[in-house]
């Protein structure tokens, strides 16, 4: 089945406007449109509804009902129960909740191990607990190509390892990890696995059962939603990390892990996601009842789009030996996302940025958050890599768009 293209960006206001539509928004990676039943719930909220939620008054209850179908629905894109999916204000914020929350399960000289591929959102909360007696040991990346060896592992793991910290796809290296892989090694020594899957998570269902991860991290507003940061974590652990939120709510699951009061319309607005994959799953394939089935569906859809964008720019960078592709250079949406980060040997990311910009096509050149992961490259980070990140609302002359500018600029 092929992705109707015109009907799916039909379904981002985006689109429609006269100066937002002259741009190839290819920085995806760091934050995508909004699709329309999104930005309709949250215009409804925010008109009718802008209130404290669980009271008796009628928008009191609208405001109630939908962060509660939110938390319904949204469990299904990580196939999870409803109890363990957490919102909070972004992803750097819910690690760091997560963190203070699980270091009192741990002694001193206990050891967690993080790599140097991860978004920082997935790192420095865990490096900082050495200033408390953990041992934070690193797992480093290949220096040439970005991507961490899964054997190494072995070495850095064993009986007092509590946390391993890594990325499904990293922002910048973009290859898929094999999570479940490591969740069986890290879980055969005792210890819990969270995962950054912020820059996988829009190209694909996630399926936390699958994975066997304990946490799993997830950014609504790059799949296609409000700016909120969405964490799913597993039953058992939920019960045994320390209550973050206000003492007399210690029995509700919901604010185990939110400490702060949440963004009630944004929180209600996330349900739009899903309308969205059902939107796209009614107009191109059979009634499924199962919403899991009907995500994993649309999954499907977005990877074969997804690599025939993809494919023209790696073929493109990997002719050219002046030209480096961070992660692995090939176009299976089994082996990476599309996003593509490389740097050239003869102009310098700032230069082929700012060629791209005039172009009229939205992307991004330095760190990216991923600071160590640039610096284990060689690079500075301020100059960085250059960033092209798609995903499945994009069209080939997009991407047709930027070869003909790196083929200028190079």
């Amino acid at each position: 089945m092929t992705l109707d293209l015109d009907f799916v960006r039909a379904r981002f206001p985006a689109f429609a406007d006269p100066e937002t539509a002259r741009w190839a928004h290819l920085e995806n990676a760091g934050g995508s449109y909004a699709a329309g039943p999104v930005v309709e719930l949250l215009t409804e909220l925010f008109s009718r509804a802008k209130v404290q939620p669980g009271w008796g008054s009628a928008p009191s209850q609208v405001a109630a009902a939908a962060m509660e179908r939110s938390r319904q629905v949204m469990a299904a894109t990580f196939n999870a129960g409803p109890d363990e999916i957490h919102f909070g204000p972004s992803t750097s914020q819910n690690t760091y909740v997560l963190a203070r929350a699980m270091r009192p399960m741990w002694l001193a000289g206990d050891e967690i191990v993080v790599t140097e591929q991860d978004h920082e959102a997935n790192s420095g909360v865990w490096r900082r607990l050495a200033e408390t007696g953990i041992v934070v040991k690193e797992w480093r990346v290949d220096p040439s190509t970005g991507l961490l060896d899964i054997d190494a592992l072995d070495e850095l793991i064993g009986e007092r390892t509590r946390l391993v910290a890594m990325t499904h796809a990293s922002n910048v290296a973009a290859t898929i990890n094999p999570v479940a892989d490591v969740a069986a090694r890290v879980h055969a020594v005792g210890g819990h696995i969270v995962v950054d899957g912020v820059s996988f998570a829009p190209h694909g269902a996630v399926d936390v059962d699958a994975l066997d991860c304990d946490v799993y991290l997830y950014s609504a507003y790059k799949t296609y939603g409000p700016h909120v940061g969405m964490m799913y974590t597993r039953g058992s652990l939920l019960e045994a990390v320390a209550h973050q939120g206000h003492f007399f709510n210690e029995g509700r699951p919901d604010t185990r892990l939110t400490p702060a009061g949440p963004d009630h319309a944004v929180i209600g607005a996330t349900a739009g996601i899903v309308d969205y994959y059902d939107l796209l799953h009614a107009h191109h394939l059979d009634p499924v009842a199962d919403p899991v089935e009907r995500i994993r569906a649309v999954g499907a859809l977005f990877a074969g789009h997804e690599r025939e964008l993809v494919a023209p720019l790696l073929a493109f960078l990997a002719d050219r030996d002046d030209v480096t592709v961070v992660g692995a250079p090939v176009a299976d949406p089994a082996v990476r996302a599309p996003t593509v980060s490389f740097h050239s040997s003869r102009r310098s990311s700032a230069e082929i940025y700012g060629a791209l910009i005039a172009a009229r096509v939205a992307c991004g050149h330095g760190h990216f958050y991923a600071h160590r992961l640039i610096t284990a490259l060689g690079l500075d980070p301020d100059d960085g890599v250059v960033r092209v990140s798609m995903v499945h609302y994009n069209r080939a002359d997009d991407v047709a768009r930027v070869l003909t500018v790196l083929d200028e600029v190079l």
